[in-house]
């Protein structure tokens, strides 16, 4: 399920598209002003932004630019100003799609639809998915119920590596070559100092222990 943040600050309008895209099948999460909307986006993780410009505290055009400071999530933006200035401001920070007000609910799922289907085409590639979890493989990061969780860098390996060959046992000597190369000679507890992190961080359900063999994670039912 896609997840949405929509930033408006007419309650008319927020609710309306909360009620929309929620019947479409969205998560969607909404925001009222401009640093309402940057405090949420920096505390979850959104597949597209719904931003309206003239917002309380922070316009949508900050707005934007510090949300592409750190993230290329897709941006559509909502406005009453349609003249072509402003269309170009928002086309020179990056946005996905412009859409000026009044609108219909059905153009707006549409354009949405269309955004994020260019966008899951262009990040399939670098996206693993398995059960709740989600992972980046180009930008290391795991989110659990879409939320970012903090891994570190042989944390986020021996994931992606157990996900990535789903239904495959790694012994531990198996794992201590992937992720630390061959001919490392640390002592095996340190897998397991890992695994026990990696599921304390991420659950107990992700990786199955393999009695006196080694570790797996299941293939999807």
């Amino acid at each position: 399920m896609s997840r949405i943040l929509v930033v408006e600050d007419e309650t008319s309008i927020q609710k309306l598209l909360f009620t929309c895209l929620t019947e479409v099948g969205y998560d969607v999460c909404v925001a009222g002003d401009g640093r309402e909307a940057l405090r949420q986006f920096e505390q979850d993780a959104f597949d597209l932004v719904l931003l309206d410009i003239m917002l309380p505290h922070l316009n949508g055009y900050e707005v934007c630019k510090r949300i592409r400071e750190q993230s290329d999530v897709p941006v559509i933006m909502l406005t009453a100003l349609d003249d072509e200035n402003n269309m170009m401001k928002g086309f020179d920070l990056k946005i996905d799609d412009y859409i000026t007000k009044p609108f219909s609910m059905s153009v707006v799922v549409k354009r949405v639809q269309a955004v994020l289907r260019r966008s899951k085409g262009n990040e399939s590639a670098n996206m693993l998915t398995y059960k709740n979890l989600a992972i980046d493989t180009v930008g290391h990061v795991i989110y659990l119920d879409h939320k970012p969780v903090t891994l570190t860098t042989k944390e986020f390996d021996i994931v992606h590596l157990l996900v990535k060959n789903k239904g495959r046992v790694f012994t531990r000597d198996n794992l201590l070559d992937a992720i630390w190369g061959v001919g490392y000679y640390g002592d095996e507890r340190l897998i397991n100092t890992h695994i026990r992190n990696i599921r304390r961080k991420l659950g107990d359900d992700i990786i199955v222990t393999v009695r006196g063999v080694g570790y797996r994670v299941d293939k999807e039912n």
